[in-house]
């Protein structure tokens, strides 16, 4: 027997995840399936790659052997076909692009005609997903490309990371409530504090900023986009933060009232993540570099 790419591109995923379920999504597999692959691996080596634990599986001190050798293999792998692929200067298939859903519906409109107008040769596949899964995504090669809003991960493929602009947060409130602006964040009502679900990095970001403990951010309520968040602020059921990239979209409610935060503030950076074994490199850093200068553009507009 010899492994295939794809029984390793599992093993990896299931490591980086510490979770069958969630690796078998990443990977577009059902569960019972890449179980099936984990288990001829282990079959193959007699010896398990992970420790099935109640609600999560570690790599066994084997495993984690076997998945650094397995993501050297990858990265191999991955560096050849971009090499033969890269041959033609372009790529031939679409560029892969991922984004974290708290900025896709807000910076699409803005960038992708620059992007179009700027490439012309180059076509783009876009697709939204969680940082979690982002990451997954360049690691699997799913992905070539993914903007997200937190520092890319250590472990792993080296990604290369490139600085886009920074959001600051602001605080929205239903129009009714008396808030004096700047807003600092201590005064806020913790159990106030609408918050998106688990898995979003804007969620940690604004239960970091707020100083949320895990009990009371576990019982607040969770929505699933800002749009839902915000209808409930502007129902005056709570309060909560927004990136400032979003109050073009979020903010036009005249329900809503945006308040500045007291300095420092919160916020976040956002980042253009990719594989630094990639022939296209010279490439991503271009629509990094007209993206950070199409934001730039809108900013200088609008002051």
């Amino acid at each position: 027997m010899s492994f295939t790419l794809k029984q390793l591109r599992y093993a990896i995923a299931v490591a980086e995840t510490n979770h069958f379920g969630r690796a078998a999504t990443v990977c577009n597999i059902s569960q019972p399936a890449l179980s099936q692959q984990i288990q001829a691996i282990e079959d193959f080596c007699g010896t398990p790659l992970f420790d099935r634990l109640n609600r999560a599986v570690r790599p066994t001190p084997f495993g984690r052997e076997f998945i650094e050798r397995a993501r050297r293999v990858i990265d191999g792998a991955d560096a050849l076909a971009a090499f033969a692929i890269g041959q033609a200067g372009n790529p031939e298939r679409p560029i892969r692009f991922g984004l974290i859903p708290t900025v896709a519906p807000y910076l699409l409109p803005e960038i992708f005609p620059a992007l179009t107008k700027n490439l012309p040769g180059l076509d783009f596949a876009v697709s939204e997903n969680r940082t979690e899964a982002l990451i997954a995504g360049l690691v699997d090669g799913s992905l070539d490309i993914a903007l997200i809003g937190t520092d890319a991960p250590e472990h792993g493929p080296k990604l290369t990371s490139a600085a886009l602009f920074d959001d600051p947060f602001v605080l929205a409130t239903s129009r009714d409530e008396e808030t004096a602006a700047p807003v600092a964040l201590s005064t806020l009502a913790p159990e106030r504090i609408l918050l998106l679900d688990e898995g979003h990095c804007f969620r940690d970001q604004t239960i970091a900023a707020c100083r949320l403990d895990s009990d009371l951010s576990a019982r607040t309520f969770a929505a699933t986009s800002l749009s839902t968040i915000v209808e409930f602020v502007a129902n005056g059921q709570g309060v909560t933060l927004l990136p400032q990239i979003a109050l073009r979209k979020e903010a036009t409610d005249p329900r809503i009232a945006i308040h500045q935060l007291v300095s420092p503030g919160a916020g976040r950076r956002l980042s253009l993540v990719w594989r630094e074994a990639t022939p296209f490199a010279d490439m991503f850093a271009q629509i990094a570099g007209i993206i950070r200068e199409t934001r730039a553009g809108k900013a200088a507009r609008a002051a």
